[in-house]
């Protein structure tokens, strides 16, 4: 049993409207079952309850069992002093305000009804599924609704992948140039490098990026040191020792500390190597002084791609690393990477951006998601093995969300998917 249950019990009044009692025998009529809060305080506010006659307007709060009401501290707590009503599946003891009146408490299991039981264990019955726990079920609930929900899983998505940003504004002092390029640095880094890039991106300072922005090879150096990739070994290459002197000079004139670690090369294909996506990302910086500023401006992606239509620099078009020469190739960003550059970085920021200055680019960031093939990997696979298929980037990234954040941790009774199911059979 999970409180999860009693909120969809109260939301979608599964309780009979008549012959309610509190513990102590008071007839209960529930006039208006208020609105769920999902923050800190009272499961839902402004609810209207008459009880013995009387009637109350104010919260109700929900616990397994009433005993838990003390177990969370609500009797210290002032935000449950005007808790009108203890929704509970089991009332094994009396509870009190802060200012020591008892509050009437409405034991829930004497009223539920054994096919919602029923329906409720089956759906949360973890050892009969392979995937998530309406696998066996999700074909046959309404496209519509499901497409409904997804659209709005993807904008919780944006919310908390906002996170990051506004902690990376409140540190860079609102720069938005500079949080840009972080997030760019975590995208150009992959998925095994990502982390390391965007902790070193982090610890650079984006004014000496501004700095050398006007001269390529101090550009170079500034990157490929800070991130790295300029001690190695007994390495005579003539432009690799250019960029070693250029980078100590750099440290000294900015009192740089200079990076004790290195990113990760074993296991990568050779054009996700760090040195590439290095030379790919300093050439992106010298072909847009400006980034944050066009990419705001780029509403289709036919101007993104433009945007970062870039290779890496002429060394590179015949090395993958310093000193070991290579078939010669342009090494330009490939439409699946800049497609993940979007999906990751672009829709976020802009989203983000835009709610800061008092816009509404929700339509624009939706459509350009639609537009956007879809992901591949194995929870996007399993989703298409059960329902409808999944069509674009918008639809994955909704489903990785319903996934990551309703099914693996079984929030079915939150989930518009698992409370429709349950419903339904009910």
């Amino acid at each position: 049993m999970r409180e999860d249950l009693l909120y969809f019990i109260w939301k979608h009044n599964k309780l009979p409207t008549e012959n309610l009692r509190t513990g102590n025998g008071e007839p209960i009529l529930v006039k208006a079952l208020g609105t769920q809060n999902s923050l800190a305080g009272p499961d839902f506010f402004n609810a209207k309850v008459e009880i013995d006659g009387q009637l109350w307007a104010g919260n109700v709060e929900m616990h397994i069992k009433s005993s838990d009401w003390y177990v969370h501290h609500h009797e210290t707590d002032e935000n449950y002093n005007n808790v009108i009503l203890h929704v509970v599946w089991e009332d094994d003891i009396a509870v009190f305000r802060k200012d020591g009146s008892q509050i009437p408490t409405l034991e829930v299991k004497r009223y539920v009804s054994g096919k919602l039981l029923e329906g409720y264990r089956n759906l949360m019955d973890n050892s009969r599924i392979n995937f998530i726990n309406c696998e066996r079920d999700l074909k046959d609930v309404d496209p519509f609704l499901i497409d409904n929900w997804l659209h709005r899983l993807y904008i919780e998505r944006l919310e908390h992948k906002s996170q990051l940003i506004i902690e990376l504004l409140q540190t860079s002092k609102n720069d938005w140039e500079a949080v840009l390029f972080i997030l760019l640095a975590k995208n150009f880094g992959s998925k095994v490098n990502g982390q390391y890039f965007l902790d070193r991106a982090r610890q650079l300072d984006f004014s000496i990026v501004r700095k050398t922005i006007n001269e390529p090879l101090q550009l170079e150096a500034l990157l490929f040191g800070h991130f790295g990739l300029l001690r190695m070994e007994e390495c005579s290459d003539s432009y690799y020792v250019q960029l070693q002197k250029e980078y100590d000079y750099l440290l000294r004139k900015f009192d740089m500390e200079e990076s004790q670690s290195k990113p990760e090369f074993f296991g990568l294909r050779p054009m996700n190597f760090p040195t590439v996506r290095i030379s790919q990302l300093v050439n992106l910086c010298l072909k847009n002084h400006n980034l944050f500023s066009r990419l705001m401006e780029s509403n289709s992606l036919e101007s993104i791609y433009q945007v970062f239509e870039i290779g890496a620099g002429k060394y590179w078009q015949d090395h993958y690393t310093f000193g070991k020469a290579s078939k010669k190739s342009t090494k330009k960003l490939s439409k699946k990477f800049i497609d993940l550059v979007v999906i990751n970085t672009l829709v976020p920021i802009k989203f983000c951006y835009a709610k800061h200055t008092g816009r509404d680019w929700n339509d624009e960031l939706i459509s350009l998601m639609s537009e956007l093939g879809r992901e591949d990997n194995s929870i996007i696979k399993n989703f298409d093995k059960m329902g409808p298929k999944t069509q674009n980037a918008l639809e994955s990234q909704a489903k990785l969300e319903l996934y990551t954040n309703y099914c693996v941790k079984n929030k079915c009774m939150q989930c518009v998917i698992g409370t429709q199911l349950l419903n339904r059979n009910t």
